[in-house]
């Protein structure tokens, strides 16, 4: 268990984040995701409800991680959701303390920025528990905002470490991405969409069929 990752895939794993409509989810199942992000943050435009979240998570295979995306919200309602909706992971987008972990029934994704990297508390924390998402942290917005990171930065830290890789990522540049920072997988939401959490079909088709190009 200590080596096994968070996600399953041959090759870069891709989590689609900001789902908010059972038939995206379950194309980006169909196309080979790993990973679909759920948003329970009520200030995100990408936000969804409990009964919507059912919805979603009924639509995608058992071997489809489904990760709710928190931001500073209490840890009660964090582990209530994680059980309820037997989520794979959580992903903490806020100041959250690292002393929650040991609180918390699944695994753990942690959003920290490339500049934050260094200093966090998160860094130290068991990595069989703990993955780091590098984005670019928005100060209101926290994620989702399509800013893209330093990629030479994020290749240092990806280069010590399983990171996932997010920020200003789209079919156009993604694969240029993984050659650049070498991720362990790679995060997208306004990359693949139309409007905030409506997904583009044709656009998480060709984001794929960039991740997997040779």
């Amino acid at each position: 268990m200590a080596n096994e990752p968070l996600f399953q895939s041959a090759s870069v794993a891709v989590k689609i984040c900001g789902v908010t409509r059972p038939q995206d989810a379950a194309l980006a199942a169909a196309l080979g995701a790993s990973a679909i992000g759920l948003v329970f943050w009520p200030n995100s435009p990408r936000a969804v409800t409990m009964p919507q979240a059912r919805s979603i998570v009924d639509a995608v295979p058992p071997f489809t991680t489904v990760v709710g995306v928190f931001v500073d919200q209490p840890m009660e309602e964090v582990i209530r959701m994680a059980v309820s909706l037997g989520l794979g992971a959580v992903q903490l987008h806020g100041h959250e303390s690292v002393d929650h972990l040991q609180r918390i029934p699944c695994r753990v994704i942690k959003a920290l920025d490339v500049g934050e990297y260094a200093t966090s508390e998160w860094v130290s924390a068991p990595r069989e528990r703990v993955t780091i998402l590098l984005d670019a942290i928005d100060p209101v917005r926290r994620g989702g905002t399509g800013q893209q990171i330093d990629w030479r930065a994020a290749a240092r830290i990806a280069g010590q470490r399983r990171v996932i890789l997010s920020g200003g990522l789209r079919p156009d540049n993604v694969a240029e991405a993984i050659g650049a920072v070498r991720p362990y997988a790679v995060d997208v939401a306004s990359g693949v969409e139309r409007a905030p959490g409506v997904k583009d079909h044709d656009r998480m088709r060709a984001f794929m069929d960039a991740v997997c190009r040779p």
